[in-house]
């Protein structure tokens, strides 16, 4: 390589790396921005009860929704929620229309390439069900009840596993099928998810029904822009501080009927 290349391959690298530097991705600039203009938009859910719906009064509400307000009142600014559906709320970090996701979001190695997430913030789980004068605290209390599922879903799978050989479980061909069945009194127990047995429980409060022992469990994270790692552990720290002082647990109960547990960092 003679010296005019060699010069011009340097000056290439240089622009390159001085690219880098002031990319995006090394900005950082989320939580300044935030403190700055003293309010952020965070995306939520609007039809996933009992983590994010539609009120009576027409406002968004769920546990996805008191997270997102905790998290701004702690910041110290206001919050504007932006309804999202599981399809673009991903994008929405993505071209900075929201800086946070608070929308039952799993961690999964595919969405890491894209986004960046917070510790857990509450469960997502698949669990049994019952009213509250049934007598379930475990698996064994199955036994000689009746217990509707979806058949193949994560939580016949799981029931399947633990049940006793007297558990008289009933599977249904969809979501509607079991949950009708619990409904209308054809089964004791329904094994089922959280937002599933929150939208059957708004709808039939006449029931009494409430969580009885879990499945599986899931836990929730709340989505940033990929390298804002200052808005990334502030939200940390406001989580680590939610969960010492039991808001967490208040949320869950609320939300969910049971406390927020262990959740990951």
């Amino acid at each position: 390589m003679n010296r005019r290349h060699a010069t011009r391959l340097l000056v290439h690298l240089a622009v390159v790396a001085a690219a880098g530097a002031w990319s995006p991705l090394h900005a950082q600039t989320a939580l300044d921005d935030v403190l700055a203009k003293k309010q952020i938009t965070i995306a939520i859910p609007t039809d996933f009860p009992p983590y994010g719906f539609v009120g009576t009064d027409l406002k968004p509400q769920g546990l996805d929704i008191d997270m997102a307000t905790y998290i701004a009142g702690k910041l110290g600014v206001k919050v504007e929620l932006v309804p999202v559906s599981s399809a673009n709320r991903i994008p929405y970090l993505q071209t900075k229309k929201a800086e946070l996701v608070i929308s039952t979001l799993g961690k999964n190695a595919e969405r890491e390439k894209v986004i960046d997430f917070t510790a857990a913030y509450s469960p997502f789980f698949q669990a049994v069900f019952a009213a509250k004068g049934t007598a379930i605290k475990g698996p064994a209390d199955l036994a000689g009840k009746t217990v509707s599922v979806t058949r193949g879903a994560i939580e016949d799978m799981e029931l399947t596993k633990i049940a006793p050989p007297t558990a008289d479980i009933k599977r249904f061909e969809d979501n509607n099928a079991t949950v009708s069945a619990f409904v209308s009194g054809q089964v004791q127990a329904i094994a089922t998810g959280a937002s599933v047995a929150g939208n059957m429980m708004g709808r039939n409060p006449q029931l009494g029904t409430e969580f009885k022992f879990v499945l599986k469990d899931s836990p929730n994270f709340i989505g940033v822009a990929k390298g804002e790692d200052k808005l990334r552990l502030k939200v940390n720290e406001i989580i680590a501080a939610a969960k010492a002082s039991g808001d967490l647990d208040k949320m869950a109960m609320k939300w969910l009927g049971r406390p927020a547990g262990d959740l990951p960092n």
